[in-house]
């Protein structure tokens, strides 16, 4: 070597990290550095370990603001990673060169609060992301897939203010820029109002007559063989870099100001390294670099640069990544397309193009479409063809693509949004080993997920658990706790099997960035339990609601937190001895009754919850009447929701029978009561209906008097809308009631013109709510004929669109698929009826056909 091998490539590229590998087989050198954190020093070396699968990454965070923390991605086809697995495989000494984690950090608070402090922007400069080749802003699509660099850092508000390759945003950042794809106007640096970021590849792109600087680079770069036959596999890297030095003799730093002291640092670090191996040394950064490595200046010069520069605490570990992670559409700035592809790309030994479409046909095997081997020959055939046409020196995901399109789906995009899942994306997910520095919460919550076989995994999986299994209800208790502590790894569903209280459903994903989360979550305890226990306490002490308290009950008991209860229990009674709001107290009772069955599967002793629950219920009775005069349309409605609410939970009480004669008696009150509303006073009718607490007689006079000439049509339609509006089965009591559909149609046939616009809403907003087939026969029978608006319903009634009595012999025709779906023998013999035994008979199930 005549001076330090510079080898600028671009991030997660599979020709640049196979032309790395091949330069570093050629030059042999005595160092490796990387760009990146010299934090990342101490644990470079777990990369050689057995366990360590990327993608991984570098995850640094602040240690007084664990939320604060940047990550360093790396997959397979990173030159980086390449570097550095060949290092570590020879017994080369391998250093991390970019600027300290602790000043990146730090800085990004600050440009951060600075942004904060400025007057949200006007409008947004689309334009200024689309040219940025940042790893930690999202830039549109043709720049960041073009960029040479791994994090050339920009004025980082536009993401969170982190500078370094990913970052978890602060939310005024987010708040500043919602899309991350453009620095908006108002968080720019001085460098951004000289004007646009500097796309180093987009200008060579373009220079070179291509309108995609993404095509060019895989052109030129990525879609190389190894060594393409070249006597130095180094002299494309030099061609890279007089090419890059001719961009920032012409744009400078090309926008990107913090780009000095980054690279002041390198060159400081470069320094050594010459000092100590001389100039047998390899530097593999990103391409944008290059020339300022190369700039002949004083130690002075560069110290200078880097002469005040803040500082934070942090810590350093490794973390899983994910190829979806990778992919730039989750927000990753530095992100590429198709980690999938290009993982597939540096594999693959040869003819990546044949290997790739057998892949394919593969997965569409799997989902039962027919995809034969002639169909493989003839896509490859289509794709070299279309590279022909177009000039490209091999097929590339453009080609395969449209092939695949053509000849496995038909000219469908709907299977190939499965292939870009699947394998143009992936869901690969990295392990790092266990000796990798973790917080203790994070290697308790390891320890849960291997003794409960519940593995983290990057696709998105379904859970049913079984709360009568003890290993399943440990699952449900961990879930709960990590989501009581902002960990959400797991997200509850409405389960395809049973609603009872012994099953639950669940969504499970595991995103990287749920390590910071966890690393927040760690200054509550040590151990999954602890944690959430601490934190269950703090919300109980902090929360200003009652709402919010009897929530934080229901979670406690799901979580199964014993030691936190008592302190949860103290803070709701105390906020409900305190609150007087008859809304508040409906909106708590909900979540207390909920949680008493939770309690009841889950063993757990709920009798103090129980007591609190029953003081709740009783109060409400007591207020809900007079708090039901006098309201407003919202405010009615939004009291409707709670009667509804209440009527639940009351059900649900441990002391239901003795509540239940009292709730009853609320119910008849409200519904008779001229002040209240008419949606409360329909809605009250309507459950005491249901509940068989009113006559049908009676609920048609009470229908009768609120449908009267006397009554205000909007007042009128309020009342239809409590009464068979928004729950289920309004529209089938209309159905099957005749008398109650003749009061409706009677009274809206007799609404005045001019008052008929006003009730409009309502009544569209109440029979819009039901199913089309209701709606239907609901035409049907008003167009057949008006039922009678008065009258005793009989059984032999033969009203025009009803029939004439009940068809006992149609009715029982029902029988034998009913029996089949509950289960029960569906024989003829007369022995079919002993079958049945206790628990259901013919009766019961000619009236569910009924």
């Amino acid at each position: 070597m005549t001076g330090p091998l510079l080898l600028g490539v671009r991030h997660h590229g599979p020709g640049s990290a196979r032309a790395v590998r091949a330069a570093l087989d050629a030059a042999l050198p005595r160092a490796v550095l990387i760009e990146g954190p010299p934090e990342g020093d101490a644990l470079v070396a777990l990369a050689a370990d057995d366990q360590m699968r990327p993608p991984v990454a570098l995850l640094a965070h602040a240690v007084d603001d664990p939320g604060r923390a940047a990550f360093w991605p790396l997959a397979e086809f990173s030159p980086e990673w390449v570097a550095i697995r060949w290092a570590l495989g020879r017994g080369v000494p391998v250093r991390f060169i970019d600027l300290p984690a602790a000043h990146s950090l730090a800085l990004a608070a600050e440009e951060e609060s600075a942004t904060a402090d400025r007057p949200a922007p006007e409008a947004r400069d689309e334009d200024a992301g689309a040219a940025d080749p940042e790893w930690d802003a999202v830039p549109g699509p043709a720049a960041v897939a073009a960029d040479p660099e791994w994090d050339v850092v920009p004025g980082a508000v536009a993401v969170g203010a982190d500078p370094e390759w990913d970052v978890v945003p602060g939310p005024a950042a987010v708040a500043a820029d919602p899309e991350w794809d453009a620095v908006p106007e108002g968080a720019r640096g001085p460098a951004d109002e000289r004007g646009l970021r500097i796309d180093p590849i987009a200008v060579l792109a373009e220079t070179a007559g291509y309108d995609d600087p993404e095509r060019w680079w895989e052109d030129v770069v990525e879609h190389r063989g190894s060594g393409d036959g070249e006597s130095d596999p180094r002299a494309p890297f030099a061609a890279v870099g007089e090419a890059m030095a001719a961009l920032r003799g012409m744009y400078g730093h090309g926008g990107h100001d913090r780009d000095l002291a980054r690279e002041a640092h390198m060159r400081i670090q470069l320094r050594a390294a010459r000092k100590e191996f001389g100039d047998e040394v390899a530097v593999v950064c990103g391409a944008w670099h290059v020339p300022a490595l190369q700039e002949k200046t004083t130690l002075a010069a560069d110290k200078a640069l880097l002469k005040g520069l803040p500082k934070v605490k942090t810590e350093m570990t490794w973390v899983p990544w994910t190829h979806r992670r990778l992919a730039r559409h989750s927000g990753y700035g530095a992100g590429i397309d198709s980690p999938g592809w290009y993982g597939h790309l540096f594999q693959v030994p040869d003819r990546p193009v044949e290997r790739w479409m057998t892949k394919v046909a593969g997965l569409l095997r799997d989902e039962d479409r027919i995809v034969s081997s002639a169909h493989v020959i003839e896509a490859v055939r289509l794709a070299e063809t279309l590279a022909a046409m177009r000039g490209r020196p091999l097929a590339g995901l453009t080609e395969t693509t449209d092939a695949v399109r053509a000849v496995m789906c038909d000219g469908s995009d709907v299977p190939l949004d499965l292939i870009r899942e699947r394998l143009v994306v992936g869901d690969v997910l990295g392990e790092v080993p266990d000796a990798a520095p973790a917080v203790p919460l994070q290697r308790d919550l390891s320890r849960l997920q291997r003794s409960l076989r519940l593995k983290p995994e990057a696709l998105e999986r379904e859970l049913e658990l079984d709360l009568r299994k003890e290993t399943d209800a440990a699952k449900s208790r961990l879930l709960h706790r990590l989501r009581l502590l902002s960990v959400g790894w797991g997200e509850p569903v409405t389960g395809r099997g049973s609603t009872g209280t012994f099953r639950e459903s669940w969504r499970l994903r595991w995103e990287p960035e749920l390590f910071v989360k966890v690393a927040e979550a760690g200054v509550w305890g040590t151990t999954v339990l602890s944690a959430a226990t601490a934190r269950a306490e703090h919300e109980a002490v902090s929360a200003s609601a009652l709402a919010e308290v009897t929530a934080l009950a229901e979670r406690c008991l799901l979580a199964e937190l014993p030691d936190a209860l008592p302190v949860v229990m103290r803070a709701l009674a105390d906020r409900a001895a305190l609150d007087a709001d008859v809304g508040h107290l409906a909106q708590a009772l909900p979540a207390l009754a909920r949680s008493l069955r939770y309690g009841d599967v889950r063993s757990t002793d709920t009798a103090a919850l129980a007591e609190v629950a029953t003081g709740l219920a009783h109060r409400i009775c007591v207020g809900l009447p007079p708090a039901c005069t006098g309201l407003d349309g919202d405010g009615a409605a939004e009291m409707r929701g709670h009667l509804d609410a209440v009527h639940t939970a009351i059900g649900l009480l441990p002391t239901a029978d003795e509540l239940s004669a009292l709730w009853g008696s609320v119910l008849h009150r409200l519904a008779a009561r001229d002040s209240v509303p008419g949606v409360i006073r329909g809605r009250a009718a309507r459950l005491l209906l249901d509940d068989g607490r009113l006559e049908e007689d009676e609920a048609a006079r009470l229908m009768s008097l609120a449908l009267s000439l006397g009554t205000p049509p909007a007042e009128a339609a309020a009342w239809i809308e409590g009464f068979v509006g928004g729950a289920a089965g309004g529209g089938m009591l209309l159905v099957h009631d005749e008398r109650l559909l003749g009061l409706v149609d009677a009274w809206l046939t007799g609404v005045p013109a001019d008052a008929f616009t006003d009730v409009l809403p309502l009544l569209r907003r109440t029979f819009s709510a039901y199913e089309p087939g209701v709606r239907r026969t609901l035409g049907e029978l008003v167009r057949r004929g008006p039922a009678p608006a008065s009258g005793p319903m009989r059984a032999e009634s033969t009203v025009p669109g009803f029939g004439a009595g009940l068809d006992e012999q149609r009715a029982d025709a029902v029988l034998p698929v009913l029996r089949l779906l509950l289960g029960i023998d569906d024989g003829t013999s007369d022995s079919v009826d002993d079958s049945i035994g206790d628990t259901i008979d013919d009766n019961d199930l000619a009236g569910v056909a009924r």
